[in-house]
């Protein structure tokens, strides 16, 4: 319990930040420094909709939400049972990670055991945060001896290599992914987010996960990279962006709903409250501009959680949310002249 509680803190910190959305809406590449444009997003969509093409391009847009993002396995297990392929995948954070090792070619069999398993939370935080807040001062001592390393409780590489374990050298590089993909994260440096649609695999999901005061920065070339959602946690605008003219969104954050006085008499519930607002602010928009968003029923479940109990729910919500948005999905694929995405 205590350790949910300081989790709650740290993540409470994160998501102070949340506001620089509306300051920086556009994502750039990740080998440029200036947003890729400046239109607005639902000009993006209208673009899309006056296209006329043989057939449309299908983009997934997944967001982040940590433990919740069982919930995006739940509802591609849905969408490959149908035979709906895409021709673009963009992802935050945990929508990063699943994006990025189903472009892969990793089995959503195995996705769905590291979750129902904990093993992928678990390597998320190798060591308990309980344990990692009370080590801190001693993990200060290097710096006394002169070492600089970057703000953050873990370093996220052991993460990294349980991510891309199993992979092939092939599959490593973004450019080799059978299908294009972006990860989304922050360049602490300019205040920008980025689309990273190149280079190492592993590196890229870090960097999109990298929580703020929770992981150390990921360094990419000349940009130090954070958690992408502080400020595009549902990234429909950037797959529009690589060139999607249908996008269907998955959104795995908790349900805003209304709340009586006395829940907030308990340590931390104003924190988690406007953790969610927050990220219902930040999504809102984004939703808005997808053809299909899909949101899963994952209240109650924590961003941190390694319960077996809490991945299984997020996995039974995310397929049950994909089979009621299942006529929507159709009828949007059959207005663009296909039953299907392929």
């Amino acid at each position: 319990m205590r350790q949910k509680k300081l989790a709650w803190l740290v993540l409470a910190a994160f998501i102070a930040g949340a506001q620089l959305n509306s300051a920086f809406p556009a994502c750039a590449q990740d080998d440029g420094v200036q947003p890729t444009d400046a239109a607005d997003s639902l000009d993006l969509k209208q673009q899309a909709e006056t296209k006329t093409k043989a057939r449309p391009k299908i983009g997934l847009a997944l967001g982040g939400g940590g433990a919740r993002g069982a919930a995006h396995v739940g509802v591609l297990k849905v969408l490959e049972k149908e035979g709906i392929k895409f021709d673009y995948i963009t992802g935050t954070s945990i929508g990063a990670i699943v994006g990025g090792l189903y472009d892969a070619g990793v089995p959503l069999t195995d996705l769905e055991e590291s979750f129902r398993t904990g093993r992928l939370m678990r390597n998320f935080m190798t060591v308990p945060l309980t344990i990692r807040i009370i080590a801190a001062p001693v993990l200060y001592v290097p710096r006394l001896l002169g070492s600089k390393s970057y703000d953050g409780l873990y370093k996220g590489n052991k993460f990294r290599n349980y991510l891309t374990k199993g992979i092939t050298d092939h599959e490593l590089h973004i450019e080799h992914l059978k299908t294009p993909f972006a990860a989304v994260a922050l360049n602490l440096l300019d205040g920008k987010p980025y689309m990273i649609t190149k280079g190492s695999l592993g590196y890229a999901m870090q960097a999109s996960s990298a929580v703020p005061g929770l992981r150390k920065p990921v360094e990419i070339g000349d940009k130090l990279f954070v958690d992408g959602g502080v400020v595009c946690n549902l990234p429909v605008k950037q797959c529009r962006q690589l060139g999607a003219d249908v996008v269907i969104a998955v959104n795995v954050d908790e349900p805003f709903k209304a709340q009586v006085k006395d829940t907030f008499r308990k340590p931390g519930s104003v924190s988690r409250r406007m953790i969610a607002w927050d990220l219902y602010s930040i999504d809102k928009a984004q939703s808005e501009l997808a053809d299909v968003t899909i949101q899963p029923d994952t209240g109650g479940v924590s961003l941190i959680s390694t319960k077996k109990s809490d991945a299984a729910r997020a996995l039974e919500a995310g397929e049950l949310a994909a089979k009621n948005a299942l006529p929507e999905i159709k009828a949007k694929l059959e207005g663009w002249g296909v039953l299907s995405a392929k």
